[in-house]
């Protein structure tokens, strides 16, 4: 496994609940002691942990069985590093009415924290038993596979997890940079751009703007000026599928390696603006003839309805910027007003993602 990849992957469940802990607090518009737990979780924010803990027991105190403060007081002994009273809280609060999948991710993260790995996968297990469609539980399980170096157990368990919570962002984000270890280098580029689409304007997409550049860029080699290979795939297998005989061919080399060719030729350069030329190219291509009907991609849907709006270039600008800045900000600046029409577009029209309009890489393999 990649050595980046892995070290990553040690202070994920951490990372997860930090992005995932505002849901609990935002349950609480009719607590009469609403103003007293905001204190506490801004205590928390602001690093003073033992004074938000000394809230929130007072407040445990006056309601025992209160779901939301028995939750940021587990969450408070979680960043002061006291496990075991975290786990304590934790392990009652599984029984309480309004007990949600966050409990078991935090739960687990606890354990796993503890040194108690085992502990913590039976923890989310058990937390997908009740919340078999928690894209967060998925992905603390993923991660639980990534530190056992086992690669295609947690790329099975983050791609479960895309199915059943198609709306949450991180096991998008782990399967981008899992594929980009392996020869399939397509699905990096379909995961991680999906993941862009959800997750906007934070370091993790600023890290997979990058690899999505990189990507491309390492699998796109110029021989000679108009002369070109692409490589995202090696899977040449035919996999014949009775229902449907149209997709006999290996996606990765027959249908999409194909269109890359077909939307680069006569390419020189492999640069933002070049591959911004490329992708235009191939959100056409892809809708030609009987591709889009025979391989239908909610991503590739999504790009063609950039396209019609007239915004595509400015879309693919920004997907790539983080792999070349210096180019970005000059093609900015030269279209500075097409830029600011794509954002304001880009705002009001984000990609749905749901259980009818999801990605679903078993589709295409």
């Amino acid at each position: 496994m990649n050595k980046r990849l892995l070290n990553k992957c040690l202070y994920a469940s951490l990372i997860a609940i930090l992005f995932f802990s505002a849901p609990v607090f935002s349950q609480t518009d009719t607590d009469p002691n609403r103003a007293k737990l905001i204190e506490a979780v801004k205590l928390m924010d602001k690093g003073e942990v033992d004074a938000s803990i000394t809230i929130l027991k007072d407040l445990q105190k006056v309601d025992p069985n209160n779901y939301n403060y028995n939750y940021e007081l587990a969450y408070a002994f979680f960043l002061k590093k006291d496990y075991p009273a975290a786990i304590e809280v934790l392990e009652k609060l599984k029984t309480n009415k309004d007990v949600s999948d966050l409990v078991y991710q935090l739960l687990g993260n606890t354990y796993d924290m503890s040194e108690k790995a085992e502990k913590a996968v039976q923890t989310y297990a058990e937390g997908l038993q009740r919340f078999p469609n928690s894209g967060k539980l998925y992905l603390e399980s993923g991660v639980m596979n990534l530190k056992k170096n086992d690669l295609a157990a947690a790329t099975k368990v983050f791609q479960k997890g895309t199915e059943v919570d198609p709306k949450f962002p991180s096991n998008y984000y782990w399967l981008s940079k899992v594929w980009a270890t392996t020869p399939e280098k397509l699905w990096t580029l379909m995961y991680g751009e999906i993941f862009m689409n959800l997750e906007s304007n934070t370091k993790r997409t600023a890290e997979i703007s990058k690899l999505l550049f990189d990507t491309y860029k390492n699998e796109i080699k110029v021989t000679s000026p108009g002369h070109f290979s692409v490589s995202f795939s090696n899977n040449n297998v035919v996999n014949p599928n009775e229902k449907n005989p149209d997709k006999l061919l290996p996606y990765g080399v027959a249908v999409y390696e194909r269109l890359l060719m077909i939307s680069a030729l006569g390419l020189k350069e492999v640069n933002i603006n070049t591959l911004d030329s490329i992708r235009a190219n191939f959100a056409g291509e892809y809708f030609k003839g009987k591709t889009a009907v025979t391989y239908p991609n909610v991503l590739f849907s999504y790009q063609k309805k950039i396209a019609d709006a007239g915004h595509i270039n400015s879309y693919n600008h920004w997907v790539l910027q983080k792999g070349d800045e210096e180019l970005f900000k000059t093609w900015v600046a030269a279209n500075a007003d097409k830029w600011q029409d794509f954002l304001k577009w880009f705002a009001a029209n984000r990609l749905i993602l749901d259980s009818g309009n999801r990605f679903i890489i078993s589709d295409y393999q």
